[in-house]
């Protein structure tokens, strides 16, 4: 236990140094997010083991995770907490930019409801966070087996059912940065059809404040907006393409409008 203390003692150490140099190198604060990540799940595990597989797991984590996040110099609002209805379960639909997005799954986690994310199976084997993600519930697919992972989410399907689940998913299926949002793959639309269950919208505005291609990572704010429900039960399996083409163009136009926002908030925090 000693030595674990020491090594968060250090990790908040090096996020003061962080915080007061926005010229800090990229690799570096991209190395503390997942060693901060690492080492937060690390101390938590003794006690996710208590009750594995349950949402309520990821609460604590994702407290200290946030506060690593601001001591970065990184913070996010959330908005429409008012569209959160924890009476019944959805598919919840999300922009998909960078590993800065465990910062936003830290910020919705307390707020979403009974949450469980889809992930790639390659993070399960990432040092004590995968572990850590598979105790709190997180969904792992083989996207190379589309045999398993339509089983998999079939059974995520008849959950958001019966336990009023939230299932988390980034439709783009791949970071992106770009001001358009990528086509929209179906997986998540044939899980909700098939359970019969809403999509909510969360968009997460462009993270101004850091650039993958030129390696800049400068402290910033970014607004989370949650979004009202889309309802399904005017569609049909064979009307699934009209199901995304409506979720696609609510996304973009408040990706569009969001970001601009969290462009002068971050400028602003910058200066």
């Amino acid at each position: 236990m000693a030595c674990t203390c020491e090594v968060i003692g250090l990790a908040c150490v090096v996020a003061l140094i962080l915080s007061a140099s926005a010229k800090a190198p990229y690799q570096m604060r991209m190395f503390f997010i997942f060693f901060g990540a690492g080492a937060i799940v690390l101390i938590c595990v003794p006690f996710m083991i208590l009750r594995p597989r349950d949402y309520r797991n990821a609460l604590f984590p994702s407290w200290c995770f946030r506060q690593l996040c601001r001591l970065m110099g990184i913070t996010m609002e959330v908005r429409g907490l008012e569209n959160v209805r924890k009476d019944h379960g959805a598919v919840v639909i999300m922009n998909h930019q960078s590993a800065v997005d465990l910062c936003v799954l830290a910020y919705l986690w307390p707020v979403i409801g009974r949450a469980t994310v889809v992930s790639k199976k390659e993070v399960l084997y990432i040092p004590f966070f995968g572990i850590g993600a598979w105790l709190w519930g997180t969904l792992y697919i083989n996207r190379s087996r589309k045999t398993d992972s339509i089983n998999s989410l079939q059974k995520e399907a008849k959950a958001i059912q019966e336990r009023n689940c939230k299932l988390l998913l980034f439709p783009e299926g791949t970071r992106n940065t770009k001001d358009t949002l990528l086509p929209f793959k179906k997986g998540s639309f044939h899980i909700a059809l098939q359970g019969k269950s809403p999509i909510q919208p969360v968009l997460i505005s462009k993270y101004s404040f850091m650039d993958d291609e030129k390696k800049t990572f400068r402290p910033g704010h970014a607004l989370i907006h949650i979004l009202p429900e889309v309802p399904t039960e005017k569609y049909k399996k064979e009307d699934v393409q009209q199901l995304i083409d409506e979720c696609q163009s609510i996304m973009q136009t408040e990706y569009t409008k969001l970001s601009k926002e969290g462009l002068a908030l971050s400028s602003k925090k910058q200066a």
